[in-house]
């Protein structure tokens, strides 16, 4: 597959069937994250590869969190989506959830988003191109800091995760702006 192939096939997959994927092939989707271009040649980001027992928690974590604020009003104040619940149902059924951390910075906020944003995107192609599907997922910031120490990086910040797996759907494409 080449690479624009990959760009057309790519979609959010929410739906992954339950197989396991080798060590090797998560280590060359990391690889092709670490690969990526970044502000100064920073290299912000930091993998965590999280499963099982540990990935249900991070989902729980999300629903717990999300479930507390009383009203709508709340949540849209602090701009918590409704996606949060069901993003958290797609998490605990993913094989893989890669936590995308980075130091704790605000001099680099806007660079090292940008890098990070480039770093997933690279991890997303990969794993089209072996026939993986993806997640990118934001809804995690809401418990950021509670998903850091649960998996011992509280040094760290939490910028955003990225579910990885076998695709059991195959959408559409969605519409794109001309």
């Amino acid at each position: 597959m080449d690479v624009l192939q990959a760009i057309e096939d790519r979609r959010s997959i929410r739906n992954f069937k339950k197989l396991k994927i080798s060590k090797e092939i998560i280590e060359d989707i990391l690889n092709c994250g670490r690969l990526a271009p970044s502000a100064k040649n920073r290299q912000p980001w930091y993998f965590v590869i999280v499963q099982g027992n540990i990935k249900s928690q991070i989902a729980d974590l999300m629903i717990e969190d999300f479930s507390k604020r009383n009203s709508k009003e709340e949540r849209i104040k602090i701009g918590c989506p409704s996606s949060v619940i069901a993003t958290a149902n797609v998490i605990k059924q993913a094989p893989i959830l890669i936590l995308v951390f980075k130091e704790k910075n605000d001099n680099w906020l806007v660079e090292d988003n940008l890098s990070i944003g480039t770093c997933i995107e690279n991890m997303c192609l990969r794993a089209t191109e072996l026939g993986l599907g993806t997640l990118w997922i934001r809804d995690t910031r809401y418990v950021a800091s509670e998903i850091a120490n649960l998996v011992h990086y509280s040094d760290l910040e939490l910028n955003c995760a990225l579910d990885l797996g076998y695709a059991n759907q195959f959408p559409n494409p969605r519409p794109r702006k001309n």
